[in-house]
C-alpha cells in the first residue's frame, strides 16, 4: 500500500469527522464534506462563526477521521494536521479542488460569511480491516510530500 493508494481511497469518502479544540481547552466534532488535493490538502468550506472556524483559527492543530461508514467496510485514514484560511492563488486551487467533489459549492460560495478551511497534513494513518491480519501504515508530512512532488493535477 503506497500513499497514493491511500489518495484513491481518501477521494472515494465525501465525510469526515473533524476534531478541534477551542481556545479555552473544550473539544469539538463535526462532520464535513471534504476533496483532497495531489499533497494531500483537505478542503471543505464553513460559515466563518462556526465554532470550528473559531476553533481553528486560535488553535490550528486539526484531527479528522475519514472512512469507515460502510458496513462491513472497515477501512478509515486518521489524519492530523494544521488548518488554515487559504487566500489567492491557493484558494482558487482548493476551491477547483472542492468544488470538482462538490459542485453545489460554487452556489455555496455566494452565502454571506463562507469561508474555506484548508488542512496541511502532519501525520496520516490508513488502517484496513478488512484483511486478516489488518493492515496498518502511517506517513509523516515529508513522506507524503516526498511521494507527491511534482504532482500538478488536483483532479479528483
Amino acid at each position: 500500500m503506497t500513499s497514493r493508494d491511500v489518495l484513491a481511497y481518501m477521494r472515494t469518502q465525501r465525510l469526515a469527522v473533524q476534531s478541534s479544540v477551542s481556545a479555552d481547552g473544550k473539544s469539538q466534532a463535526a462532520i464535513v464534506g471534504f476533496a483532497v488535493s495531489d499533497q494531500f490538502e483537505i478542503v471543505f468550506d464553513t460559515l466563518q462563526d462556526t465554532r470550528k472556524a473559531r476553533n481553528l483559527r486560535s488553535n490550528p492543530a486539526i484531527a479528522l477521521v475519514i472512512g469507515g461508514w460502510t458496513p462491513g467496510n472497515e477501512r478509515t485514514v486518521q489524519f492530523e494536521g494544521i488548518a488554515d484560511e487559504p487566500s489567492g492563488e491557493d484558494l482558487e486551487r482548493l476551491k477547483r479542488t472542492y468544488y470538482d467533489v462538490y459542485p453545489d459549492g460554487v452556489a455555496r460560495a455566494k452565502w454571506p460569511g463562507l469561508t474555506y478551511i484548508r488542512v496541511k497534513p502532519t501525520w496520516l494513518r490508513f488502517s484496513d480491516y478488512n484483511q486478516n491480519p489488518p493492515v496498518i501504515i502511517e506517513f509523516t508530512a515529508a513522506e507524503l510530500s516526498v511521494s507527491h512532488r511534482g504532482l500538478d493535477n488536483d483532479s479528483q
